[in-house]
């Protein structure tokens, strides 16, 4: 029996929570279910996210979590974010596969690759100013003393300023976290992401930790001119396991894009930093057929929380309309992670079933999306519980 978090959120959250906790416990695997409510409403009373649900994170080490609305451009910080920094969630791991039937412009393209994104540092660390704020001003005045090269010739009441920090040991750890994932999952490449032609003292340092990381797993360089005086900053935590039969390449975020456009199936485990990452997610699930189907998980050395890539989706609350594939794929993983590796695989291809059968699906996987024929958010997860039965 394992003990699981589950936070249903808000919006269409609750129905694909119910749908998904429903394909899990078909699995045959037993959960207990610790329930913890923190959708937007729970927030805005508490005036933030309670006590209790962090708890029960720690006390659990595991987490499903269906989506949170997060306003935009006003009101409290993304919950995820939040979330992430607060249990020290480094790590998001987000797999693109198709399937068949899918539809997909990438149908044929046989897409199967995973997005692996540094979570606490970069952008989204949250150090922001705001422009005509008094600090905001003596920082301008200050980065321009120290300003070697480029200076802030904008006035500081029209300019808002943000942070953006890389360090040597978060870009050292999330690196291990790919190679170690490429090798547990027996892929076969690890592409580095960032554009340090530009910023060469963040990203630049990107590159020189990223392939200090993937010199110690032993991988093949795609240029060997990439490996030359490579030295590790520091020595990598923990037992390094062998990658020699990885492959490691380099490319820039704006490459990077055009690369995933034009040839997805080259590409295998790609790792890079937080807003890059985020970027990047939504296009590799823009080529397996939308968010719909795109999963996630937030992993830390303590804890780690599952969820769905996409959001609460509030105007279609409570019309058993929605898509449950991404969250139920989520769920998928958390058995990976529990080690219920078989229940994971039966559940696998259970979802592949359905979705290839075109028949028990929502609206969204339909040809044409006014089709009749489509079926609720539940009835869909019952199509799939239904395959798991009849195996």
């Amino acid at each position: 029996m394992y003990k699981v978090t589950l936070i249903p959120g808000d919006g269409v959250g609750p129905e694909i929570a119910e749908a998904t906790r429903k394909v899990i416990d078909a699995t045959g695997v037993k959960i207990d279910w610790d329930v913890q409510e923190c959708g937007i409403e729970v927030i805005e009373a508490e005036k933030g996210v309670p006590t209790r649900v962090l708890d029960s994170i720690r006390a659990n080490k595991i987490a499903l979590k269906a989506p949170i609305t997060t306003p935009i451009g006003k009101g409290f910080r993304s919950v995820n974010v939040y979330l992430r920094q607060e249990l020290g969630l480094y790590a998001c791991v987000r797999p693109c596969k198709s399937y068949p039937g899918m539809i997909s412009r990438y149908a044929d393209a046989n897409v199967d690759l995973v997005l692996i994104r540094e979570n606490s540092e970069d952008l989204y660390a949250g150090v922001e100013f705001e422009a005509g704020e008094e600090k905001t001003a003596q920082l301008i005045k200050t980065i321009n003393e120290f300003a070697t090269g480029k200076k802030i010739n904008t006035s500081p009441e029209t300019t808002g300023i943000s942070i953006k920090p890389i360090s040597r040991e978060g870009t050292r750890d999330i690196g291990s976290f790919a190679f170690d994932y490429a090798v547990r999952t027996e892929r076969k490449s690890v592409t580095s992401v960032c554009k340090a032609n530009i910023m060469k003292y963040t990203d630049g340092l990107w590159y020189d930790e990223t392939r200090a990381v993937a010199l110690a797993y032993g991988s093949k360089f795609e240029w060997d001119e990439l490996a030359q005086g490579v030295q590790p900053s520091a020595p990598l935590v923990g037992n390094v396991v062998d990658g020699s039969n990885l492959l490691y390449m380099e490319r820039l975020i704006d490459n990077m894009c055009m690369q995933l456009v034009l040839k997805p199936e080259l590409y295998d485990v790609i790792v890079t930093q937080n807003l890059y990452g985020d970027i990047l997610s939504d296009l590799c699930a823009g080529l397996v057929g939308g968010l719909g189907v795109a999963p996630g998980a937030n992993v830390g050395p303590d804890a780690a929380i599952f969820e769905a890539t996409h959001g609460s989706a509030p105007k279609y609350a409570g019309q058993n309309k929605v898509n449950p594939t991404a969250l139920i794929l989520s769920g998928k993983m958390m058995l990976e992670h529990l080690g219920e590796l078989e229940a994971a695989r039966k559940l696998d291809r259970a979802i592949g079933s359905v979705i290839a059968e075109n028949k028990d699906v929502t609206y969204d996987l339909k040809k044409d999306r006014n089709d009749p024929t489509a079926v609720g958010t539940q009835e869909m997860a019952e199509a799939i519980c239904k395959k798991m039965q009849a195996e």
